[in-house]
């Protein structure tokens, strides 16, 4: 379960007590960020477990309104449960940057359900406009699946995002309808508001993130490919249609699989099919390790 909350917390500590004490009183697992600006979290368990974390933790007026998806899982997917303050729930690197009220991200980008979004891509191509998908994720995750044409900026890290919007080479796109996305919404929260700082005219978010868009569309939308997912399922597919389009670095067979270099001092996260991950002498780095 993916939820967030972007709403002002005047002591993010006691938030943090409160939180591990429910989820060890519930026998949940996962990680938890805080921060004075909200919540993010990632949570699994056995389901009447997490159905009553959700419940009590809306029952803080502050996380009422909390954005929350579902998926199949469980404890097991998370080694253990983790829960911290940090000065960012999203870790851009710009804290002083982002404003919060009651209502969320000021200054953001506007949200698109998945059937406005479609709305929009039609709208837009009657009236001869293109319009411009942005992903807001790692750009490795990227390789498996992203929407059609979309930009995929050259970030490693969240960090790098800064960095990629203010070295000029998206500013071509300022003048034109811009959608970003991420994995369930929360990245493009932030993404959407540095854009309109820096002068994107006309910013759109995919509310609820590809996770949503999945869920209403599966492989019968705009999206092509696997979902990468920060778990031990490391990624997951929305219909038996889905797309491969991943490439396996040694032999580009197609995959979804990503692995860790077999060179103990390497571990780079990359892209294998099944037989080239079944030979350590195969399972590395095919131009060397940087390590």
């Amino acid at each position: 379960m993916l939820y967030y909350a972007f709403v002002p917390l005047p002591d993010p500590e006691a938030v943090r007590l409160w939180q591990r004490a429910l989820c060890e009183k519930l026998g949940l697992t996962g990680r938890i960020l805080i921060s004075k600006d909200g919540i993010n979290g990632t949570v699994g368990g056995e389901i009447n477990a997490v159905k009553q974390y959700v419940k009590t933790t809306r029952e803080y007026q502050a996380f009422r309104g909390m954005d929350v998806k579902w998926s199949d899982g469980g404890a097991e997917d998370f080694p253990r449960l983790s829960v911290k303050v940090r000065d960012e729930i999203v870790s851009f690197g710009a804290p002083g940057e982002l404003k919060v009220d009651e209502n969320g991200v000021v200054g953001g980008g506007t949200h698109l359900r998945p059937e406005e979004l479609h709305e929009l891509v039609e709208s837009k191509g009657q009236a001869g406009e293109e319009v411009v998908f942005f992903d807001g994720r790692n750009a490795f995750e990227s390789r498996i699946g992203k929407f059609r044409n979309a930009v995929v900026p050259d970030v490693a890290t969240t960090h790098d995002f800064i960095r990629e919007l203010d070295s000029g080479k998206y500013d071509g796109l300022k003048d034109k309808p811009v959608v970003t996305y991420c994995t369930g919404g929360i990245r493009c929260e932030v993404l959407s508001s540095l854009m309109v700082n820096r002068g994107f005219q006309e910013v759109y978010q995919l509310d609820g993130g590809i996770v949503r868009y999945g869920e209403e569309y599966g492989d019968k939308g705009l999206w092509e490919g696997s979902l990468y997912v920060f778990d031990k399922r490391m990624h997951l597919e929305f219909s038996p249609e889905a797309k491969t389009i991943g490439e396996c670095v040694r032999c580009q067979a197609p995959t979804s699989k990503f692995e860790n270099c077999s060179n103990q001092s390497c571990r780079n996260l990359t892209l294998y099919c099944a037989d080239c991950a079944a030979n350590p002498e195969t399972l590395r780095c095919p131009d060397g390790c940087a390590a």
